[in-house]
């Protein structure tokens, strides 16, 4: 199904969530989305056969730290109205990962050329949304710093199992002073549709992460000596579930590389 192109009166504003898309889709950022479009929401995706969609949807439901839903579509159809109006699931994001049997099969810049009538997309909260607040409160976040990825970890914390889809939770790391983390708590918690309160901080091997300085996905940070690394779950554990699940088929995003919306993150916020 088409997605019916702005016309050039309706050019989008700068800074706005379609004006990200926008560029994604003429391939003119091809990076991170951090930081990027400030202020609106972004998400990470996977996209499944419509036979697995009621047990991903069931999944999501049962694990709502790691997937928080925010977005889903019908099948076969590229559009997610709730999120924005000119958006194209296939194209919109910098780099998506293509999965057949759970085997990682290619790192496209979009997936119009494996795209089926029978896929079904979900769009899940992204810890992106609460950044915004946190560096409005003055707390430094390392990778945006740095112009880097968040750095992710799979651990030992097992996640909900609903039909085939079970695996372990996978979390973000962002290193923080005891008195930002605990201010950090007091922030995020205000925003459960976008992953919410950390679920772990301090001594990662309680977790089942063996080094910090190997994330599983995105970059590594440092952890300085008056600092402590906090986790939040992320929405990249679908990846590692489908390692896990194997499914015949399947989209996610590049670890990074999210969809922005045209949802203001405000509107998550529980003030």
């Amino acid at each position: 199904m088409a997605v019916t192109p702005l016309r050039r009166e309706d050019a989008p504003l700068p800074g706005s969530g379609l004006a990200a898309r926008l560029a994604i889709r003429a391939d003119e950022h091809r990076g991170p989305t951090a930081g990027l479009a400030p202020g609106f929401v972004q998400g990470n995706l996977a996209i499944l056969p419509q036979r697995l969609a009621a047990d991903f949807l069931r999944f999501c439901q049962l694990n709502p730290k790691s997937c928080p839903l925010i977005g889903m579509s019908a099948p076969g159809d590229p559009r997610v109205p709730a999120l924005a109006e000119d958006l194209d699931i296939r194209t919109d994001l910098p780099r998506y990962r293509v999965w057949r049997a759970g085997e990682l099969i290619a790192e496209p810049q979009d997936v119009r050329d494996v795209w089926r009538d029978d896929l079904v997309s979900f769009v899940i909260g992204c810890s992106f949304s609460f950044e915004e607040a946190l560096t409005s409160d003055g707390i430094e976040l390392r990778h945006i710093i740095q112009r880097c990825n968040v750095p992710m970890y799979r651990t030992s914390i097992a996640t909900a199992e609903a039909g085939p889809f079970h695996g372990p939770m996978v979390v973000s790391m962002r290193p923080m002073t005891p008195a930002n983390a605990i201010r950090a708590v007091q922030i995020t918690t205000r925003f459960p549709a976008v992953h919410g309160a950390p679920v772990h901080i301090g001594k990662p091997e309680l977790i089942g992460i063996a080094d910090l300085d190997k994330p599983d996905y995105g970059d590594a940070v440092e952890v300085r000596a008056n600092e402590l690394p906090v986790f939040w779950a992320c929405g990249v554990t679908p990846q590692s579930v489908i390692a896990t699940v194997k499914p015949e088929f399947c989209i996610t995003h590049y670890p990074g590389s999210m969809l922005v919306t045209d949802r203001k993150n405000t509107e998550f916020a529980i003030m």
